[in-house]
């Protein structure tokens, strides 16, 4: 298969699952409801597995900007890839949060407050400043991509024996660092579900937060470097 279609596939599944997670939570008369932060970590640490698993041997499953980005920095992968991949994960993304939108739909209807169901889609800052807020991201972002980067296959990134791994590190950073802004730690994942909020047909749904979207882009990107320039400074 082609390693494009692989990012597709794989950052869909890890859309669809992990903010399936945070739906379920969320939205009103799920049969998880009000269960909580660890469930929604849970649940993107499962979303990793499955699309690392699922795409590993497809593409290396990057399924995130800021992995491919710290990738190609430290020479593991090809600088010529990386607007296909870049491009795959977020088309993922985008259909993922799609998918995800179907299967809650009811749901997203039976909810009145617009604030959760955009909070369903993409992340937001418990406290908004932007200073602390980007750093927050880059430092969630540090931890995950270092980790990648000696999780990863020198040839291409992540396979399916990675997997494991790969989702208890997110799993981690949910639960440690997560609670100031959500911890996107992946611009893929927040970015192209808030283009879908934007764009589907939510009913009474509010505006898609545009003032902080560039927060969770800019802070992965900037963690993804730090975390490949210490890496290789340490090899």
């Amino acid at each position: 298969m082609n390693p494009f279609i692989g990012e597709i596939i794989g950052t869909m599944l890890l859309i669809t699952l992990g903010q399936g997670a945070v739906a379920n939570v969320l939205l009103n008369k799920t049969k998880g409801n009000s269960s909580g932060l660890i469930v929604i970590t849970t649940g993107w640490a499962i979303a990793v597995f499955v699309g690392v698993f699922c795409v590993g041997s497809i593409s290396g499953a990057h399924l995130n900007p800021a992995i491919t980005l710290a990738l190609a920095i430290t020479g593991k992968f090809s600088w010529q890839n990386v607007p296909l991949y870049i491009t795959g994960q977020m088309l993922g993304a985008m259909i993922g949060a799609s998918i995800n939108w179907i299967q809650y739909r009811q749901h997203f209807d039976e909810t009145n407050d617009p604030d959760l169901k955009l909070a369903v889609f993409c992340t937001s800052p418990a406290i908004r400043s932007f200073a602390n807020n980007i750093v927050s991201e880059i430092i969630g972002t540090f931890v995950l991509v270092f980790a990648v980067l000696y999780i990863a296959n020198p040839q291409v990134g992540l396979g399916a024996i990675s997997a494991l791994p790969v989702a208890l590190v997110v799993l981690g950073i949910g639960i440690s660092l997560g609670g100031t802004t959500g911890y996107a730690i992946n611009p893929a994942r927040d970015l192209g579900p808030r283009i879908m909020h934007a764009i589907l047909p939510i009913k009474n749904k509010r505006d898609s937060d545009w003032h902080y979207s560039l927060i969770p882009v800019l802070g992965p990107a900037v963690g993804a470097i730090l975390a490949a320039l210490l890496y290789i400074y340490l090899h």
